[in-house]
């Protein structure tokens, strides 16, 4: 009780009113970042630089070695810290006031919070603009089914994050657990979403709350697409450790790069695997079918 209470107190003693432990790291942008980036890369002998954070955070000697290799480490360690269990915006900002940096809290804490309050009052939003008003915001659908002005949203069983080099693999995912007695229901970017509008704003909403789960096609073109890198790291800091069993991986084909070392820690569903490919289907309907 007694750690709850003083982690609760940090939190707002940080960053006002808001739970910030609650808030994933997912949520601070790419200026939040690079602040960040901009105090830490340097090597220090007085003050704590990244790789005393990078202890705090869990990571292992060998890791932050080859961390060191990076032109700029603490971006990478904030991406891979960002989809490990307990990471979130308070937590960073408990380990930087913990490493004695409260030069940094100073600088970045406004922009901090700016970030998070975007991230919590995020509604998917576009421009209109009228002759007689000034520009005003508004909800709008963003899939097919979508009622037009947002009341009635659309949602699915899976978000399907996929290379179009896979989306053969795609159309016999929809014969398999749509067309059949699975009935489920999958987002197929291509095929369910509207034109027109941002693609991550897009892609964050249906993940986030349109979505149950995400499956992750895993191919040669997915592991260099950063779409995909984005649509996975996002899923996961949804659920740090996978605990909530969010995201599901499918290797349909054999790859030649190295499997993302990010997802070695949840079970794959192996399409290649000759002795269980007669039980594929079944097991991820089951896993798509879960509450």
């Amino acid at each position: 009780m007694a750690s709850c209470e003083k982690k609760n107190t940090e939190s707002a003693d940080l960053l006002g009113s808001i739970d910030y432990f609650s808030i994933p790291l997912v949520a601070l942008n790419f200026s939040v970042r690079k602040k960040l980036a901009l105090f830490l890369n340097p090597r220090a002998v007085v003050a704590a630089d990244w790789t005393v954070l990078a202890e705090e955070m869990g990571f292992e000697y060998l890791e932050i070695k080859n961390y060191e290799r990076l032109d700029n480490p603490t971006g990478k360690l904030l991406e891979d810290w960002q989809v490990k269990e307990g990471s979130s915006v308070g937590k960073i900002m408990q380990l930087l006031r913990k490493i004695e940096r409260d030069d940094i809290l100073e600088d970045v804490t406004p922009d901090i919070e700016a970030s998070s309050r975007r991230y919590l009052n995020k509604p998917v939003q576009v421009q209109s603009v009228d002759s007689s008003e000034s520009k005003t915001l508004r909800p709008v659908g963003i899939t097919i089914k979508d009622d037009p002005t947002g009341a009635a949203p659309e949602f699915f069983d899976a978000f399907i994050c996929y290379c179009q080099a896979d989306i053969e693999f795609v159309h016999e995912m929809i014969k398999q657990l749509e067309q059949s007695e699975c009935k489920l229901k999958l987002c197929v970017f291509d095929r369910d979403v509207l034109p027109g509008s941002c693609v991550w704003t897009i892609t964050s909403e249906l993940i986030e709350k349109r979505c149950k789960r995400m499956v992750a096609i895993i191919s040669d073109d997915y592991l260099v697409s950063n779409e995909c890198d984005f649509q996975t790291k996002f899923a996961l800091s949804l659920s740090p450790g996978a605990r909530d069993k969010r995201l599901i991986p499918v290797k349909y084909k054999q790859i030649k790069r190295e499997f993302p070392s990010i997802l070695r820690h949840i079970t794959l569903c192996d399409y290649t695997n000759p002795s269980t490919k007669a039980w594929f289907w079944k097991r991820l309907a089951k896993a798509l079918s879960q509450p």
